[in-house]
Parts: C-alpha cells; structure tokens; sequence
C-alpha cells in the first residue's frame, strides 16, 4: 500500500508511519514542521524515520489548496491516515485563525484530494473534545455532540460533519477516531505528562487545574496507533442498521465511522501525578488552581463499537505507560535520576 500519513512530524503520526514501514507499506509523510512548539522534537521525530526504506518526506501545509491537489495527482494513494491538525484547547483561545486555517480548510483540501482521485480508506483524528460539556459518562459515539466548549472541539466536530457530507456525496470510506488524552514517549511538551516531567525535573511547581478534581481517560500512544491501523485497514462501509427516522450520528448509509478509542479506564489526575512521580523518583510541588476555560472535569470512552469493529481495546496499564514515557524523557532530555 502506498499510504500518505499527515501530521508524520507529530506525535501519533511518527508512530503510525514506522508500523506502516514496519509491515512493507509505502509511506509520504507530510507536514509543515510548524512552531507550535519545539520544532527540534519534531525533527528528531523525522529523523527516525527518513532512514527507512519506503519512507518519503513532504514539508508543505494542508492549507495549501494548490500543494495539495498536486500531491496527490502525482502520489495515487491507496489511502490517508490524516493526523494533522492544530491541536490544544487552551490555545484556540489566543489563536482562533490557526483553527480554521490547519483544521477546516486543511481538512476540506485532504476531502477534495481522495473525491478527485479515490482512495480505499481514509481515518482522521477526531477527539474526546468533542463530547464537551457533556456529562454522563462513558462518553458513546451514539451520543448527539452539539454543545462543544472550545473551537478545537467545534472543529474537529466539523471534521466529522464534512467526512460524512463526502462519503454520502461521492462515496469516499472515512472514519474518524475519537483520540482520549494519548500520552507515552515522544509526546508533545504542550501535553500534560511532558509538562509535569519537566517542571519536578527542574524542581518547579506543576498546575494542576480544577484543583486536581479531574478524571482523564489516559490512553497509551502503541493502543492508539494499533487502532488507527486496523481502522484503516477495514475501510469504513454502510450500516444496514442505521435508521434514518432514529439517526445515529457514528454510522450511516453512507461509507462513514465514527469510533471513540480509549483506555476506557479512567485515572484521577492525582493518581496520574503519583505515578508520575514514582517513575521520575521526586515528588511534585503542586499549585492548585481553578478549571481552565475550555476545560472539561472528566473524560471516558466506551470502545465498545471499536472491539466490535476491528477486535481491539486498548489496555496498557497507566503505571507500565508512564514508566515507559518517563524513561524515553530522561533519556531524550539527558535527565540524570
């Protein structure tokens, strides 16, 4: 298979690119290599993956309407892994444009490169944002998610409306993943854990918000990846299941999936703290302080739909996944226990 992977630079992405060289597919990978943060973690990303027979890099933004359609007339992709994207609540607060740019106009430019020259599947990253404000949890697919608290959320809720206005207008099989707060080595150093490891490394103070009243759905990177490539090796099809007068917003008649994929065991962000700390061998000073705009107190995924899907769950255990990211940390960062 020849399979371009956007966002390859990214967290999610490197690891999807090196399980699709591992098994002798072809992989374009292609991103921007932006500022959002530290450009050097993204090319010693790259850096892992260039050496490697199939692989080939693209520097260019989904933005660019014009780049991409000629990608992917040149390419003739089997099919699209598309992980790019502006991620971060807090961020869409200081920087709304960087949303609608990266996360509408990149998306609606991948849809229009698999309408012009058809692929067998394409899987994007949605997010457990979009459940918002919502509160009964396990958080369902089968849920209506109309009310988000943050314009990340609303755009990657906008993501799966466009996926299905494609797959019903013009057939293209897509399935969007609802990624829960993924986490592990080479993580991002907006995200949480790498925010913590720093800050008790140096002997600083970490945020914990809501005053540590949260509950995350942790979710280590290797389940994400296993479940975006089994995904997109069943390509999304119609459910016959689905009824039009009591509409299921994660299937249709269409070629369209939606699937949550979490640990479905959700930890308290005190728990996650203290097996942050036990990995890093120190204790955290903690500053306590009110919920962040944006910002939702819990979240949890049922992945019932996925295992029904494609056979899979992911399980890896929060102490094994924290160990495993603190080890990569103090390796990377040359950080002496």
């Amino acid at each position: 298979m020849k399979v371009l992977v956007t966002g390859v630079a990214g967290f999610i992405g490197m690891y999807t690119a090196l399980r699709l060289l591992e098994r002798g597919d072809e992989v374009v990978g292609l991103d921007n290599l932006n500022d959002y943060y530290d450009v050097s973690l993204k090319q010693a990303r790259l850096d892992r993956l260039t050496p490697l027979e199939g692989f080939r890099f693209v520097q260019a933004d989904i933005e660019d309407g014009e780049r991409i359609a000629a990608l992917f007339a040149a390419e003739r992709f089997d099919r699209v892994v598309h992980l790019a994207a502006q991620p971060g609540v807090r961020y869409s607060l200081i920087n709304p444009q960087a949303y609608v740019a990266a996360n509408i106009q990149g998306f609606l430019n991948i849809l229009e490169g698999c309408r012009h020259h058809p692929v067998e599947s394409l899987t994007y990253a949605s997010s457990s944002s979009v459940y918002g404000g919502y509160q009964t949890l396990p958080y369902r697919e089968s849920q209506n998610v109309g009310h988000p608290v943050s314009l990340y959320a609303a755009t990657k809720k906008a993501n799966e409306l466009m996926a299905h206005t494609y797959s019903h207008l013009f057939r293209i099989p897509t399935t969007g993943l609802r990624f829960f707060t993924v986490y592990g080595p080479w993580g991002r150093p907006d995200m949480a854990p790498m925010l913590f490891a720093r800050a008790i490394s140096e002997g600083r103070a970490i945020d914990v918000f809501n005053n540590g009243n949260m509950l995350r759905d942790f979710t280590y990177v290797d389940d994400i990846v296993e479940g975006v490539i089994r995904v997109s090796d069943k390509p999304a099809t119609p459910d016959p299941a689905y009824d039009p007068a009591l509409p299921d917003p994660s299937i249709s008649n269409a070629p369209y999936r939606i699937f949550n994929i979490g640990n479905s065991q959700p930890v308290k962000l005190m728990d996650f703290i203290a097996a942050l700390e036990k990995a890093m061998g120190r204790e955290a000073v903690k500053n306590f302080l009110p919920m962040q705009p944006g910002d939702v107190p819990a979240t949890a995924a049922d992945t019932s739909g996925l295992e029904k899907w494609v056979g899979f769950n992911p399980d890896t255990p929060i102490e094994e996944g924290v160990e495993r990211f603190v080890a990569w940390y103090k390796r990377f960062y040359r950080i002496n226990s």
